[in-house]
């Protein structure tokens, strides 16, 4: 009886892959070029755990892929390599495709470096799915709540005004907003790469966001992302410190600041930044703040000073260590 039941069941639900450990990742997703930067990148959120250690790829000055719904995760290394082989987008997901007997499951999106974008999606994916192309982008989903989802998708990534990671993000609202995945939400990743490789991977790969399990992924890559702006400014800052330009210094610090004013450790560099051009007047009250709000701040300060990264006499440290007293 069992082995029957058992028959029964891999006759009315068939494998949908020769590879079963092949996630079943359901999903929203974007990739796309910057025409004006040239910066590739992806974005993706949906109903599954860690979705973007799956789903998006991208390389510098190759491209970028997005595989989903029955995933076969081979999709995405495979598709840059064809890329970077000279394969054409079209090319490559034929390829792709043709050799995968899971091919009806799939949803695939390959954009290249020149924003030369194609997208598939399988006959057997769960409806609602879809996707829409065009010069500079991809965007896709299966089992949404509405097929309406990829339409406004494709309309907020073409009317936002922002860099590529905003855009990204934006096109994520917006599929929530219509709705999105129909099983409710979990995680979101961001991934931005250079236009023209470097020949540095780690200078190549912009932005690499992951929210892995969450009850708002797209608000929360949206907050990682500022996060991020905000430590773009920090690191401008401390590079104009380095080139003498205190006021650029000052300007980078302080819009770093108002984008992430909770953030303690910001201040706390920020005020190291005034010491060491002597500027120490303007640096104590934020010490203050900085050591009121969490006193490990105090008790490294003297630790910085051996090593020269905090620049100050025996008199001006034990000023600031007072500060809070």
């Amino acid at each position: 009886m069992k082995r029957t039941i058992l028959i029964l069941l891999l006759f009315c639900f068939p494998l949908f892959s020769q590879k079963p450990a092949d996630p079943l990742v359901h999903t929203y997703s974007i990739v796309a070029v910057d025409s004006v930067t040239g910066e590739i990148g992806a974005a993706v959120q949906s109903h599954w755990f860690s979705v973007g250690s799956i789903v998006i790829w991208a390389e510098a000055g190759v491209g970028a892929v997005a595989t989903q719904s029955f995933v076969n995760v081979s999709f995405g290394p495979r598709g840059l390599e064809l890329l970077k082989s000279g394969k054409t987008p079209q090319e490559t997901l034929d390829m792709l495709i043709s050799e995968d007997e899971g091919r009806d499951f799939r949803q695939l999106a390959i954009i290249d470096a020149k924003g030369n974008a194609v997208a598939y999606t399988g006959k057997k994916c769960i409806p609602e799915a879809g996707h829409l192309t065009g010069k500079y982008y991809s965007v896709q989903a299966n089992l949404m709540l509405k097929n309406t989802v990829w339409k406004a998708m494709e309309k907020a990534f073409k009317t936002t005004k922002a860099p590529l990671a905003e855009r990204l993000v934006a096109a994520l609202e917006a599929a929530q907003k219509e709705g999105g995945d129909i099983r409710g939400k979990q995680s979101a990743a961001l991934l931005v790469v250079r236009g023209t490789p470097t020949g540095n991977i780690w200078e190549d790969r912009l932005i690499d966001l992951r929210v892995e399990d969450h009850p708002e992924p797209v608000k929360e890559i949206k907050r990682l992302l500022r996060v991020y702006r905000a430590y773009e400014h920090m690191n401008a800052g401390d590079l104009a410190v380095e080139k003498g330009d205190v006021d650029g210094a000052l300007r980078e610090y302080g819009a770093a600041e108002e984008m992430f004013p909770e953030n303690l450790e910001m201040k706390y560099w920020h005020a190291v930044a005034l010491v060491n051009v002597g500027r120490l007047e303007e640096a104590l009250p934020i010490f203050k703040e900085v050591f009121q709000g969490d006193p490990n701040w105090k008790t490294l300060t003297p630790r910085l000073v051996p090593i020269e990264l905090l620049k100050v006499s025996n008199e001006e440290l034990q000023r600031i260590l007072s500060v809070d007293e």
